[in-house]
């Protein structure tokens, strides 16, 4: 999740054809390449998606989608200190037609709650930021933080 000094979120929209709809969400990705350290792939997809780049990453929420039926772990990295990249990403596919939107926080969690926003990372990474910066943001942990629920970091 990318953050600005205003507290506003950085908020793609694309087609995903599985719902056969544009969905709005956080820039993520998956963890393909190997070796690949988790906050290096978080920067990659916020630099492929949204043509930005940020300064400071920490962990905002880890957590397993359907553990009764998948081993699909998630992670949610708070970007912040975010500046925009010179030279913008070529996207292709289904990144060719991406929407980039920045909603104040408040927002976001009121679209989360009026069910406006569908995406489940979205919703989960929205809610704890909302939930972090209550807490003046004391919950955050380093970019680097254990992740022994994920297979690939036990």
């Amino acid at each position: 999740m990318a953050l600005d000094d205003r507290e506003r979120v950085l908020l793609i929209q694309q087609y995903r054809h599985p719902v056969g709809m544009r969905d709005w969400e956080l820039p993520a990705g998956l963890l393909d390449v190997e070796g690949e350290q988790p906050w290096f792939a978080a920067a990659r997809e916020l630099a492929e998606e949204a043509d930005f780049a940020a300064d400071e990453w920490h962990v905002l929420a880890d957590w397993m989608n359907s553990p009764g039926g998948s081993s699909e772990n998630w992670r949610c990295f708070l970007a912040r200190g975010l500046r925009a990249l010179p030279d913008a990403h070529a996207r292709e596919h289904e990144e060719a037609d991406i929407v980039v939107r920045w909603v104040p926080l408040d927002e976001a969690v009121e679209a989360v709650l009026t069910g406006r926003l569908h995406n489940a990372c979205t919703v989960a990474g929205v809610l704890a930021a909302y939930a972090a910066r209550a807490r003046g943001w004391q919950t955050l942990r380093p970019h680097d933080a254990p992740w022994p629920e994920h297979p690939a970091f036990r």
